[in-house]
């Protein structure tokens, strides 16, 4: 079974809480506080795998969640981090949000990175870290702030230079198998072809390009008639087509009606992808001729063949004749898509349409936090929003500590901390995280 398209549940790891605990040994006077902080959870991670070309392994599990960190102890001790999750997907997998259809990440970089979709929440505090000259035996602590998680539809396009289209029975599995060590299925009816297939065709030495082969389109696929504008999702990243067409008349269609057919249907589905840079494999053509000897031109043979080259000839299409069954014109194919895709920029790789929230967008919710003041003359910052700002902050980067800064002016929390009195060299407290007021 060929699966290309489905959603998945997939959640990071909370954090583990901090532990409040105090030192106690038989001659240690006032040991203070020994609590631990919290271990962070495991993030969810996505990672190539070049050994799978379908989503099958997505068809009984779509819930991954990964481990939450351990708790803190007394002692100091430090919880567990939690055990990241990695999933892994055929390369060219697209990422996308469940909820808006954007493109979240396309996993085909040549590097093969791995990319972190949710990431886990960070460990809370033990009660060590509040101790301060007039508060010496803090007795609260943090709790770990939660994972990331998120539904998220994968959806494969599969990697190829050259993609085939063209009607069913037209010659595209036999193309495929006779120009590489692909085996597709191929039998003497229409829709043999019920999944996509990858080749890779040789051209000399290391050199060559990577073919797919679609299921047949019909008219009327892109309202949902046939098998194969479901799939034409695996020829989008190509860098050109090959459309192959059946001149020898023997489905009771002409050759131009073939093209014209294959044409609407590719532009109905992505007019980007009908402008492709194109050849016409006109398959079949050993059934026009009487010799076995190789052939390249035969349009004075047929007068359907003179008028496919006439129509491709509008649309700057060169018309190359083979016989993928007997093996003829095939070098001559090979030759010029190779020749092609010297000059076309490399396959498609979609870029993010999530784009990171802006300072503006993580203001809202600021006016739910409440400022309190403690006994000790320090001040608390607290609420979800707070909790959620602190754990995306990089507290030993600079440039997030400024980030931090700003996004604290441009809530009002600064001029709220003013109101309730906070004033230079006081400590405020936003969710864990500690500073000294400056104004």
């Amino acid at each position: 079974m060929f699966i290309d398209k489905i959603k998945i549940f997939v959640k990071a790891g909370n954090g583990g809480n901090g532990v409040v605990s105090f030192r106690r040994e038989k001659y240690v006077a006032k040991g203070g506080p020994d609590g631990g902080d919290g271990g962070n959870g495991g993030n969810v991670i996505f990672r190539v795998d070049d050994g799978s070309n379908t989503l099958l392994a997505f068809r009984y599990k779509r819930k991954f969640i990964a481990e939450n960190g351990g708790d803190g102890a007394g002692s100091k001790y430090h919880g567990a981090n939690g055990e990241d999750v990695i999933i892994l997907v055929p390369r060219g997998t697209l990422l996308r949000d469940a909820e808006t259809g954007k493109i979240i990440h396309d996993m085909s970089e040549d590097d093969g990175a791995d990319f972190t979709l949710c990431k886990g929440g960070r460990g809370g505090w033990g009660n060590r870290h509040f101790a301060t000259p007039t508060r010496q035996i803090p007795r609260f602590a943090k709790s770990g702030l939660p994972g990331e998680e998120r539904e998220v539809v994968l959806e494969l396009k599969m990697i190829a230079d050259v993609g085939l289209a063209g009607l069913p029975s037209a010659g595209k599995s036999s193309l495929l198998a006779a120009v590489s060590a692909a085996r597709p299925k191929i039998a003497d009816y229409h829709f043999t072809t019920l999944e996509p297939n990858l080749g890779v065709v040789s051209t000399g030495g290391e050199s060559g390009f990577v073919m797919a082969d679609i299921p047949g389109l019909i008219e009327g696929a892109s309202e949902g008639l046939g098998l194969g504008h479901s799939f034409l999702r695996h020829i989008e990243r190509c860098r050109m087509l090959v459309q192959v067409v059946d001149v020898s008349g023997t489905e009771g269609r002409t050759p131009v009606e073939d093209f014209e057919t294959i044409s609407d249907e590719l532009r109905k589905f992505s007019p980007e992808l009908a402008d492709r840079p194109r050849i016409i494999a006109a398959n079949k053509a050993d059934l026009l001729v009487d010799s076995e000897d190789e052939f390249i031109e035969l349009p004075e043979l047929s007068e359907e063949c003179a008028a496919l080259e006439r129509r491709c000839a509008e649309f700057g299409y060169d018309v190359i004749y083979i016989s993928a069954s007997r093996k003829m014109g095939l070098k001559t194919l090979v030759d010029e898509i190779a020749y092609m895709l010297t000059d076309l920029p490399p396959v498609t790789v979609y870029e993010t349409e999530i784009a990171p929230a802006d300072e503006e967008e993580l203001i809202e919710g600021a006016d739910a936090v409440t400022i309190t003041r403690g006994d000790d003359a320090s001040f608390h910052v607290d609420g979800a929003w707070a909790s959620a700002l602190v754990g995306r902050v990089n507290f030993s980067d600079r440039e997030s500590l400024m980030y931090f800064e700003r996004t604290l002016i441009k809530a009002g929390i600064i001029d709220r901390l003013r109101e309730a009195g906070c004033k230079e060299g006081d400590l405020v407290y936003v969710d864990d995280m500690d500073f000294e007021f400056i104004d």
